[in-house]
């Protein structure tokens, strides 16, 4: 029987939680597993993401193949940076040591994107200002376009003129 960890999608329609099951790959979706693991609410901000680490370890060392979408959940939790020191052998100072260090390059990667979704979502003076200064030469360009046009009509209707008094 091959395992896989996976997403059991559960929720109401277009509020999707779902579960991380440890279950068979021949069964459906969302039908039988053999245990469930952990849970996976991407709505919240930041998403939510709890893990039994141990369960997850253990079904992964029985030979359990994670999705692809599990195996970046358990490398946000760093379930599998943990499990790779443990298989190294490395002591466990060690281990918590890298986990720590971790922790603190990944807090660091957090906030800078939450300040540039709120970068984002909240213009500062500058972007009003370059927002303000693209509008006219926006429109800048588009009267030279309009001046090119009417010089393009002109000369096409003076052509038009001329020809027919040439082909006379």
């Amino acid at each position: 029987m091959a395992v896989k960890l996976r997403l059991k999608r559960m929720g109401k329609k277009k509020q999707p939680i779902y579960k991380v099951v440890a279950a068979d790959s021949r069964s459906p979706r969302d039908g039988k597993f053999l245990e469930a693991i952990g849970l996976y609410n991407p709505l919240t901000n930041p998403s939510t993401i709890d893990i039994k680490e141990d369960r997850a370890v253990y079904w992964l060392n029985v030979g359990a193949q994670p999705t692809n979408t599990v195996k970046s959940l358990l490398s946000k939790k760093g379930i599998l940076l943990k499990r790779d020191l443990q298989k190294r052998g490395l002591p466990e100072e060690k281990i918590r040591e890298e986990l720590e260090k971790w922790e603190k390059l990944n807090e660091g990667k957090t906030k800078s994107a939450v300040s540039k979704k709120k970068a984002v979502s909240q213009p500062t003076e500058e972007t009003v200002d370059t927002l303000a200064v693209e509008e006219v030469s926006q429109e800048k360009a588009s009267e030279e376009i309009e001046n090119k046009d009417v010089s393009t009509t002109e000369v096409k209707g003076a052509a038009s003129d001329e020809k027919p008094a040439e082909t006379e």
